[in-house]
C-alpha cells in the first residue's frame, strides 16, 4: 500500500519556481540554440531566401558538401577511461602563435548581405574568443575596417589572384600594413563553380530587387530594415559590379595562375603563407617543397567542383606525407565541436568554419557569432572529456575510426 497525504505548501514552493522572463528577443532565441543546426533554423527564419541560399548552397548537385558532412557523421570515437579530465585545455599554437581553440573563422564573401554587421561581427567575436578571423578578398568590409574593429585580434587575409596582378598585390600590401599576420592564398577558383541556387535566385551585388525577392523579405522585417537603413552593399576591394556572383568570379579570377605565380606571391609577403584549396597528396607534397607554412585541405565548401575529394577523408594521407614539413589545416563540412576534435585527432593542426559562423551571424549578428563559438567550445570540451584527454596534444588517430561509405573500385 502507498501511503498518501495532502501536499504541504512549503514542499510545493521549490517546485513552483518559474524561470525569470528574458525580455530581449535576440538573447532569448540565441539561448534556445544548443547546436549549430539550431542556429541554422533561426537564420533561415530571419533571412530572405537569396542570401540564405548563397550561404547554404553549393555547386551543381551539392554532392561535395553532402559527402563532406557525411564523413564527419561516419566516424567512431574510441574513448579512454579513468583519466583525469578535471581540467581541459583547447589551446595550442598555430602558425607560431597561440590560439584558444583549434578553429578560426573562414573567409566568406558578401557577408553583410547575410546580416548587416557582417565581417565586423565575425572579427570582434574572433578577437573576444582568441581565435583567428580571415577576411575574404570578396568581403564587404575593408582590411582597414577589420583592423579598426578588432585591433588586437589575430587577423588573416585571404587572397584570390586576379587577372590584374597589381590590384592583387595592392591588397596584399594593405594587409601587411594593417599587421595581418597570415596570407591565405586560395587556389581552387580558376573559374566559378556552377552554384545553381544563386543563378535561380538571381543573386547579385548589389541585390537585384524583384517582386519575388520583396515578397520573400516582407515576413523578415528586421533584415529588410537593416538593408534599407545601412550603407549600400558593395565589395570593399572592388569599386563596383552589377552582375551575378558567377559572372564576377569569371571576370576577375585568372585561370592561368600556376606554381610560379605562387612563388612570386610568397616573395612579396612578409608573414606566414597558407595555401587554401589543396585536394591531392601530390599537390601537398609540391607545396611542402615550395616552403609554404601550411595548407588547407578544402573543396571550397563544396562550392566549386562537385564530386570533389572529401577533405576529412584526405586528411590522414596528407598528414603522413607532409605533416612534418608544414601545418595541415582543414575545412568543409564542420558543424560541431566533435567534428573539430576528430579533425585534430586525425592530424589537422587547425580547422575553419564558414557556414557555421554565418548561421550565427544571420541568427543574431555578433551575439549570434559568439553563440556559435560558445556552442563549439562547449562541444569540444565535452568531447575531449568523454574521450579521456585533457589537451589537444593527447589526441591521436587511435581516438577516431573513419567509417567510409564510398570506396574506390580500384587503388589510386
Amino acid at each position: 500500500m502507498v501511503k498518501r497525504q495532502f501536499p504541504n505548501p512549503k514542499d510545493l514552493a521549490p517546485l513552483l519556481k518559474f524561470r525569470k522572463p528574458v525580455w530581449n528577443g535576440k538573447t532569448r532565441r540565441l539561448r534556445r540554440a544548443l547546436t549549430i543546426d539550431d542556429l541554422r533554423t533561426i537564420a533561415q527564419r530571419r533571412t530572405p531566401r537569396a542570401p540564405f541560399d548563397y550561404t547554404e548552397g553549393a555547386a551543381e548537385q551539392e554532392l561535395s558538401l553532402a559527402r563532406a558532412r557525411q564523413a564527419f557523421s561516419d566516424i567512431e570515437f574510441s574513448p579512454a577511461i579513468l583519466r583525469d579530465v578535471s581540467g581541459v585545455s583547447t589551446s595550442w599554437e598555430v602558425l607560431g602563435a597561440p590560439v584558444a581553440m583549434p578553429v578560426g573563422i573562414a573567409p566568406t564573401g558578401f557577408t553583410r548581405m547575410m546580416q548587416t554587421e557582417g565581417e565586423s561581427a565575425g572579427a570582434q567575436a574572433a578577437e573576444r574568443f582568441g581565435i583567428p578571423f580571415a577576411l575574404s578578398t570578396m568581403g564587404t568590409a575593408s582590411i582597414e575596417e577589420v583592423k579598426a574593429v578588432a585591433p588586437t585580434g589575430r587577423n588573416w587575409f585571404q587572397l584570390y589572384m586576379w587577372k590584374d596582378r597589381d590590384r592583387s598585390m595592392e591588397l596584399v600590401q594593405r594587409a601587411a600594413d594593417a599587421s595581418f599576420d597570415t596570407l591565405l592564398v586560395t587556389v581552387d577558383v580558376p573559374v566559378a563553380g556552377a552554384r545553381l541556387r544563386d543563378k535561380r535566385n538571381g543573386f547579385s551585388i548589389p541585390p537585384a530587387l524583384t517582386l519575388k525577392t520583396i515578397a520573400n523579405a516582407v515576413p523578415r522585417p528586421w533584415w529588410w530594415w537593416d538593408f534599407l537603413t545601412t550603407p549600400p552593399l558593395e565589395f570593399a576591394s572592388l569599386s563596383s559590379w552589377s552582375g551575378t556572383v558567377a559572372e564576377l568570379l569569371d571576370a576577375m579570377f585568372d585561370p592561368s595562375v600556376d606554381y610560379e605565380d605562387l612563388k612570386w606571391v610568397r616573395s612579396q609577403w612578409p608573414g606566414k603563407i597558407v595555401v587554401k584549396g589543396v585536394q591531392t597528396v601530390a599537390d601537398a607534397k609540391e607545396l611542402a617543397e615550395l616552403g609554404v607554412d601550411g595548407i588547407v585541405l578544402s573543396n571550397h565548401g563544396g562550392r566549386q567542383l562537385d564530386r570533389a575529394p572529401v577533405p576529412f577523408h584526405l586528411l590522414p594521407q596528407v598528414v603522413r606525407a607532409v605533416g612534418k614539413d608544414m601545418e595541415v589545416h582543414i575545412d568543409t563540412g564542420i558543424m560541431s565541436g566533435a567534428d573539430i576534435i576528430a579533425s585534430v585527432a586525425m592530424g589537422a593542426r587547425f580547422t575553419y568554419i564558414g557556414r557555421a559562423y554565418l548561421y550565427g551571424l544571420m541568427a543574431g549578428g555578433q551575439k549570434g557569432v559568439e553563440r556559435a563559438l560558445e556552442i563549439l567550445q562547449e562541444e569540444m570540451t565535452r568531447t575531449m572529456r568523454l574521450l579521456g584527454v585533457a589537451s589537444l596534444e593527447e589526441l591521436t588517430s587511435e581516438h577516431v575510426t573513419q567509417l567510409r561509405r564510398l570506396e574506390p573500385l580500384s587503388p589510386r
